[in-house]
């Protein structure tokens, strides 16, 4: 079965994610597969909508359990970093792409999907989107440039969705900021109809009209300035100090959240965000590239987090560091070290 499916429609594209059964998660060979048919279709198609096969998904990440295995091979980093090497590559060509790119985010988006969809004009949310970047979970950090989007939420709301891997539903996606329009998914049929026969490219009144009058308050109102005062904290200690101060269910909860994900990638986490808002996607990417690189190894949390929590199952993975006391600032910043030249991640803005 193909894994990507790939639809001319008249002048418009269409891309559909074909992995139901795996939630459509992206490997190598989808990721090429994607960003050879942009480039393609770049220079002529009025319009390009993404989305995935089935009801329970859009994209649930990467495969990284696949990564992972890998690195019991020899040379199996190899893999890792041509995959994220193609797969940052493939996302910044989202961020640069020329025609209206309109990602319809029905289900589980977290990850890797999240890269294909966040960068793009347009991002559709139902009451079926779940997001969520829940990297420090299983030792990695939120990537796909993840830190230059989340940096740009309001106030701490991206530190915060990402050191904790917070969920998201539905219209909360659109109230966060990381949708752009929330659709009841009954219509997204009319609504793609509509797009892929509309003669000009006044796409914004059409998916105006398919979106409800909205009068829902964000789940994490009554949280924010909690989330402002705890998680503008100048360190990860810090955070969690203020979490314990704080003292509230909520505040309880979160801490121990935070308690249970990797130190470094915590760490990692914070420094990448914090500086990903003064920079562009492709400086995020580029030092994403370094982190990731670093990150594939046997001996790493990124390994380790995978194997307890896909691979074996146990949900105990042990962090190495253990505590955050013993991450110390030389080690987070030689994750962010710069590479060899030739084998830095290198992007060019797309060009017609």
């Amino acid at each position: 079965m193909d894994e990507i499916l790939i639809k001319d429609v008249g002048d418009s594209g269409v891309i559909v994610l074909n992995r139901p059964k795996a939630l459509n998660a992206l490997n190598l060979t989808m990721v090429q597969k994607i960003y050879s048919t942009l480039k393609q279709w770049e220079p002529s198609k009025k319009l390009v909508i993404i989305e995935g096969a089935g009801e329970k998904a859009f994209c649930a990440g990467g495969d990284v359990k696949s990564l992972v295995l890998a690195l019991n091979e020899p040379k199996g980093e190899l893999l890792g970093e041509e995959f994220f090497k193609k797969e940052y590559t493939l996302n910044h060509l989202i961020g640069t792409f020329n025609r209206p790119y309109i990602a319809i985010i029905n289900g589980i988006t977290m990850g890797g999907g999240v890269g294909l969809s966040v960068h793009g004009k347009y991002r559709i949310a139902t009451e079926k989107t779940l997001f969520a970047m829940p990297e420090t979970a299983i030792g990695l950090f939120p990537d796909v440039g993840a830190t230059y989007f989340l940096s740009r939420l309001k106030g701490k709301l991206g530190i915060y969705l990402g050191l904790t891997g917070h969920r998201l539903k539905g219209i909360d996606v659109l109230l966060a900021g990381i949708a752009t329009h929330f659709v009841p998914s009954e219509k997204l049929a009319d609504l793609k109809r509509e797009l892929l026969t509309l003669r000009d490219v006044d796409i914004e009144p059409i998916l105006n009209k398919y979106q409800p009058k909205l009068n829902h308050e964000f789940s994490l109102a009554p949280h924010m300035s909690q989330i402002e005062n705890c998680f503008s904290a100048p360190s990860i200690e810090e955070i969690i100090e203020r979490l314990k101060k704080d003292n509230s269910d909520w505040a309880q909860k979160n801490m121990e959240t935070l308690l249970k994900m990797s130190p470094s990638s915590l760490k990692i986490t914070k420094k990448a965000i914090d500086e990903g808002k003064g920079k562009s996607l492709a400086e995020c990417l580029k030092i994403e590239y370094r982190l990731a690189c670093t990150a594939l190894n046997r001996d790493g949390d990124f390994y380790e987090g995978v194997r307890a929590l896909l691979v074996d199952k146990d949900q105990k993975p042990v962090w190495k560091p253990i505590s955050l006391a013993d991450v110390t600032d030389e080690y987070v910043n030689k994750r962010f070290a710069a590479l060899p030249a030739n084998k830095e991640l290198q992007l060019c803005a797309s060009k017609l």
